[in-house]
């Protein structure tokens, strides 16, 4: 009942409330995006979703566009600037998903969308995040976010899938509201974000 019913009525709610409260904060973020990194100010995209449904993931922008000579993206420890890293440190980059949530492509609570390119990579045990909507947050968030392995990650995902209850969400949310607050996980170890999942 939970599972199938009850969490999307609490995510549409819990979206929306989100949403109407914030959004002079989203007003704020957009122009200091805007005047900082420049545009667009929405990050757009593709990753999977439930059932592994492709669908454009939205965040505020908190890297530039900056390029070699021969044109391809510099690496995102070069285009992360100071203010970028406060919008990731602080989770504000974020909010642009409570719209996601609303649609239903995510959830509140769930494993992260991660990269597409990643799809064929994932073991069959792995794939099993893709058995619920992904989350703006979720267990391995709440359990070291990107400071800890991807077998780590997933580990957590899929036990998440397997243990979801009203309880286990609660439980996580008010985890995330102090993880974000003491601003943990943010990197991992020997990258600015989290090193690419090969398999």
């Amino acid at each position: 009942m939970y599972r199938n019913c009850i969490k999307r009525l609490l995510d549409i709610v819990i979206s929306l409330c989100g949403i109407i409260l914030l959004s002079p904060v989203y007003l704020i973020l957009a122009l200091l995006v805007r005047r900082k990194l420049g545009t667009p100010v929405i990050f757009k995209q593709e990753r999977p979703g439930r059932h592994e449904k492709i669908f454009y993931l939205y965040k505020f922008r908190s890297m530039t566009d900056e390029r070699d000579d021969d044109g391809n993206l510099l690496p995102d420890e070069v285009r992360l600037t100071s203010f970028g890293k406060k919008l990731r440190s602080t989770s504000l980059d974020e909010l642009p998903e409570l719209f996601n949530i609303l649609k239903g492509d995510m959830s509140l609570i769930g494993p992260r969308p991660l990269l597409v390119r990643y799809l064929p990579r994932y073991s069959e045990s792995q794939r099993h995040r893709h058995d619920v909507r992904p989350g703006l947050t979720g267990l391995a968030q709440v359990n070291g976010r990107n400071a800890i392995t991807w077998e780590q990650k997933f580990a957590y995902d899929v036990e998440y899938v397997n243990k979801l209850s009203f309880a286990l969400d609660a439980r996580i949310f008010m985890a995330t509201v102090r993880a974000v607050l003491k601003r943990e996980g943010i990197s991992s170890d020997t990258s600015a974000t989290m090193e690419e999942f090969m398999g």
